[in-house]
């Protein structure tokens, strides 16, 4: 006769037991290690989106370039399931760098600042959802010393959506801002703090380059598109949030 050893599928534990079956007749474990999260698992599951590890694939996938279709087709499992895992993320990612400072969710107050930004690079970075004529803006900023991302906002290309942007940075104590000549800047920043001109812009214009080579929905050239502005909104955010912010995208 011959034993196989059963870990658990999310700490590797081996001490496991058997907790009956399925409704599919598949046999079922308890972890018993006090410290795991998942106590439940099975090794063989029916629908391949059960399986530990898939919903990781999914968002990895997704900031990598991969459309909702090449997901599904790749992973073997819906376009459903695809969906609602990417919509359930948004609860994750925040609109400022946490590294550099911290919000209080319940009051939006600043509690924590841990970095001043002296200088910031700002530009707002075309694209669509759906069809062309809906324009959706990813306006964000920079630190100019450092290339860091510090804040970003979704919208049209409007000036209240600079003045999101503009509020989310107040706290960094930003003296001088280096723009592109759009006009929402002339009219909302101090001219004795803006600049307008390319020569110190390029740090946020390669940025807009590797954010395009990242996602397939900001190429300019492209019939991959977002249907959804929710969904082209939580696929950039989260893009911007694991690696700019460094923030655990897989977290809930």
């Amino acid at each position: 006769m011959c034993l196989t050893q059963v870990l658990c599928t999310t700490c590797g534990s081996n001490q496991v037991r058997p907790f009956g079956y399925s409704t599919h007749d598949v046999p079922r474990y308890y972890c018993c290690n006090d410290k795991c999260e998942i106590k439940t698992f099975m090794l063989e599951y029916r629908y391949k989106a059960c399986e530990p590890g898939v919903k990781e694939k999914i968002i990895d996938m997704a900031i990598n370039g991969s459309g909702i279709r090449d997901t599904s087709k790749v992973l073997g499992i819906s376009k459903t399931t695809v969906i609602k895992t990417l919509k359930k993320k948004k609860a994750v990612w925040v609109k400022v760098n946490p590294n550099i400072q911290t919000i209080d969710l319940k009051s939006d107050a600043i509690i924590h600042v841990g970095l001043v930004c002296q200088e910031a690079e700002l530009d707002e970075q075309w694209s669509y959802v759906h069809d062309k004529s809906n324009q959706r803006w990813l306006w964000y900023a920079v630190d100019h010393a450092t290339n860091t991302v510090l804040a970003y906002v979704f919208g049209k290309r409007k000036d209240e959506v600079f003045k999101e942007l503009k509020t989310l940075l107040k706290p960094f104590g930003i003296n001088k801002f280096y723009t592109d000549d759009w006009g929402a800047y002339e009219r909302h920043l101090d001219e004795n703090m803006h600049i307008i001109g390319k020569a110190n812009t390029q740090k946020i214009e390669r940025k807009n380059l590797n954010f395009r080579t990242w996602i397939k929905r900001l190429a300019r050239k492209t019939i991959c598109f977002s249907k959804l502005e929710k969904m082209h909104d939580i696929v950039i955010g989260l893009l911007i949030n694991k690696v700019e912010f460094g923030v655990n995208i897989h977290a809930i």
